[in-house]
């Protein structure tokens, strides 16, 4: 949950249309007819005269209400670790002797969306909606409420899987991203300020915005459709549809200084969401294939610095080394114009149909060098450099097993927190030298409190999320010798 970050909220809601504004807009052509006032001066025939018919009006209603039932109420609950908190000498010498008090551990609450995408319970919502917390309770359209597991995140494009455990649930069926228009009507559903079953309008704006979501150093994978319709806190993860009530985008970010609506609003793509769904229901972790440049959209400085004859398209402004687009035969200053013939306008544009394939296939790149086009087949990899597929990272792939630490044995090593290595079967642990018993304390340079806080950073790491790819593990034995050790996962 990122309730706290302020400028970034990842939520949707409510684009207004005041009672006095009409649906729709008064489309006619003009004439060249004019006619002339009484003083002789020209002036455009009137309205009406010009026979002037108003556009159809669009209805909304039927989009709302096929959409409303398959959104639901995400309440994420966090436990704020306890503490102990040590005694004051100022205070005891005053008062009286009170010794060290246990400070309880406090809950941390956050509200969001969420959309029903099958009809067995998986529901699709944003990352930060979710990410650190220890429960999820989801409440549907009609007030039934669901203890909600987590399936599996992705940070990269701030998407989640989560499921309740029900059948015959509404859904909302997938649209195409691809083809929404700027200046199209769209609609918001989600929850804005736990206001449940709130539908809003507003059009789309622009397509494919990057530079939205703040880095925090690890990938992200933005191209974002920007509407205006208004966002509020508890909109994130909630639904954006078309007039067909299809979903085109979870709605995810807005553009505010003061964390409420101001303007703009964001939500992933559908065909980015439909991909990051799919991989982390079939694989447990995104498979993300990567092409292997550095890149830039082609403006007028481009343009006229290294000679180009192409005014859009992603810019290659460095090939990596054994990369998929080395092999192919891409080189710097190549403008990338087409993937399997979908016209590439900026490198965002380029980074949102990368990511609808996985490591090993192949996608035709069109590419512009000087004033030639050329064609490239190229075979897309993974973060490691190779096709094959990544696997779930956990205690499958570690090959071991974990369980909390005693108080005797924090006592005893000094410490206050800490994971121990109960079991070990064939795995990285194992191949790696560590033995049963080892203390884990932490892994790159992440403080370690739990198996799952193992989990996450494995996972972290296997999907490509980050530039690492190994575990760095400082931990203790019993004995009380601290130890080292580096785990190679891109093997």
């Amino acid at each position: 949950m990122r309730q706290n970050a302020k400028h970034w909220l990842g939520i949707v809601s409510v684009a207004l249309l005041s009672s006095g504004v009409t649906l729709g807009a008064y489309s006619y052509m003009m004439k060249k007819e004019r006619a002339f006032n009484s003083e002789g001066y020209s002036m455009p025939v009137s309205l009406a005269s010009m026979n002037a018919a108003p556009a159809v009006p669009t209805d909304f209603t039927v989009a709302a209400e096929n959409s409303v039932h398959a959104v639901v109420h995400i309440k994420a609950t966090a436990m704020k670790k306890g503490y102990t908190m040590p005694s004051d000498p100022f205070f005891d010498f005053f008062f009286g002797e009170r010794g060290q008090q246990q400070v309880q551990p406090q809950p941390q609450v956050g509200f969001g969306s969420g959309v029903i995408i099958s009809s067995d319970g998986y529901i699709v919502t944003n990352n930060h909606v979710v990410e650190g917390s220890d429960e999820l309770d989801v409440t549907l359209n009609n007030n039934r409420s669901y203890k909600a597991k987590l399936i599996g995140t992705d940070p990269a494009t701030d998407i989640a899987l989560i499921k309740i455990d029900e059948k015959d649930l509404p859904t909302i069926p997938f649209g195409d991203s691809e083809n929404l228009k700027v200046g199209e009507w769209v609609l918001a559903v989600g929850n804005p300020f736990n206001l449940t079953s709130t539908v809003t309008a507003g059009i789309v704006s622009a397509k494919a915005r990057q530079g939205i979501m703040p880095s925090n150093g690890s990938m992200k994978i933005e191209s974002f459709i920007q509407t205006d319709a208004a966002v509020n806190p508890g909109n994130s993860g909630g639904a954006l549809v078309n007039t067909k009530g299809e979903l085109v985008g979870i709605n995810t970010a807005i553009a505010s200084q003061t964390g409420n609506y101001a303007g703009y609003s964001f939500a992933v793509p559908v065909t980015i969401v439909s991909k990051v769904v799919a991989d982390i229901k079939q694989y447990g972790t995104v498979q993300r294939a990567l092409l292997g440049v550095e890149m830039g959209t082609v403006t007028d400085e481009v343009v006229k610095k290294y000679d180009l004859h192409v005014n859009e398209g992603a810019f290659v402004s460095k090939v990596t080394e054994r990369s998929a687009a080395m092999e192919a035969g891409i080189k710097e200053k190549d403008v990338i114009v087409a993937v399997n013939n979908t016209k590439i306008k900026s490198g965002s544009e380029l980074q949102e149909q990368i990511s609808r394939y996985r490591p090993g296939d192949k996608v035709k790149i069109t590419v512009m060098r000087g004033k030639d086009e050329k064609d490239f087949s190229v075979t897309l990899r993974n973060k490691q450099g190779n096709t094959a597929v990544v696997k779930e990272a956990g205690t499958e792939v570690l090959g071991a097993a974990f369980k909390p630490l005693s108080a005797e044995l924090k006592k005893q090593l000094g410490i206050n927190s800490g994971v121990q290595v109960s079991d070990l079967s064939k795995g990285k642990f194992q191949e790696a030298g560590i033995r049963k018993g080892f203390v884990i304390l932490k892994i790159n340079d992440t403080k370690i409190e739990s198996k799952e806080d193992v989990d996450k950073v494995a996972s972290r790491v296997m999907s490509g999320n980050s530039g690492e790819q190994a575990l760095f593990i400082v931990g203790i034995y019993p004995n009380g010798k601290t130890t080292y050790y580096a785990i190679d996962l891109s093997e």
